[in-house]
């Protein structure tokens, strides 16, 4: 598991690429727009702070990624000057996966449960090193960087909203949260759809859903599941997770664009949907890469 030691070095990494979001006022609380970041989610953090990390990678770097990751290795490897092969499923938002070429990227397209195989075997292939969208330490301490801007912006804060999927933001952010500020309750935000956290917490043991059970809600980007490492921080750190419904999650994605004039995606806006049952904290919008045609189509409703 990581520290707060590991995510204090992992911001002096990163500090030069990324922006340091805002805190903004928004309904009954506040929000961290990580979709304002260059690649428009918060991914671009833990990606950097891998990549940096890095001893070998002259022969370039793989990762698999329903898109917000494979953007944010993609512009990494770009600001490195080395090579990147992501792999992506083949229900990724069209727009994500033009995004991911258009920063210099090779995108491999496969079924969704074929994602980690292909990126291994291309590893194994190229000899390059591969950086995961969650499971790993450089990757959690990088994320949780968040965390620490929240508390400095923030400090009398009372709970920090994040949402959960691989769970390496929510691993990272809780662990920054927990030790600087053990009182500041770090609540899970999961589409009910996809709640497989959620109802690993209640049981006390990981619990795993199919990935076509979890294919399901639109927050495409929390279609994942933890790892035994994100699960590790999450079990011991996180205090209480909250399920939202799909109309939540829409109806959360239009409120802000058209209320903070924010663009999110249905995954950036989960836990700003689950604050709203809250009534307050910060809620961490993860990401902002949305199909036009959706967004068009929740605002026109």
């Amino acid at each position: 598991m990581i520290a707060l030691p590991d995510v204090l070095s992992a911001a002096a990494v990163i500090a030069p690429h990324v922006v340091r979001t805002p805190l903004l006022p928004f309904g009954p609380g506040w929000i961290k727009p990580e979709n304002l970041q260059p690649v428009g989610a918060f991914k671009l953090r833990g990606a950097l702070n891998a990549l940096a990390r890095l001893e070998n990678r002259a022969n370039g770097v793989v990762a698999y990624s329903s898109g917000n990751h494979a953007q944010a290795v993609a512009f990494a490897a770009r600001l490195h000057g080395v090579p990147a092969a992501i792999v992506m499923p083949d229900n990724t938002p069209a727009v994500k996966v033009e995004a991911t070429k258009a920063l210099g990227a090779e995108v491999f397209i496969v079924g969704i449960t074929e994602r980690v195989e292909r990126a291994e075997a291309l590893v194994a292939e190229r000899g390059a090193a591969l950086i995961p969208p969650f499971d790993h330490p450089d990757v959690i301490a990088g994320q949780g960087t968040i965390g620490l801007e929240v508390l400095e912006d923030l400090p009398d804060v009372d709970a920090v909203v994040v949402p959960m999927s691989g769970g390496g933001l929510i691993s990272g952010v809780a662990t920054a949260v927990k030790a600087l500020r053990p009182d500041v309750r770090v609540i899970g935000a999961e589409p009910a759809l996809a709640a497989d956290i959620a109802e690993s917490l209640v049981t006390g043991e990981l619990v795993r859903w199919d990935p076509l059970r979890r294919a399901r809600t639109v927050a495409d980007a929390l279609r994942d599941e933890p790892s035994a490492l994100t699960w590790a921080h999450i079990s011991r750190y996180v205090d209480d997770v909250v399920t939202v419904s799909e109309d939540e999650i829409m109806a959360s994605v239009a409120d802000l664009a058209r209320r903070a004039r924010l663009v999110a995606e249905p995954s950036g806006a989960v836990a700003v949907a689950a604050q709203a049952k809250l009534g307050g904290g910060v809620a961490v919008v993860s990401g902002g890469n949305v199909d036009p045609e959706l967004l068009a189509r929740l605002l026109a409703a």
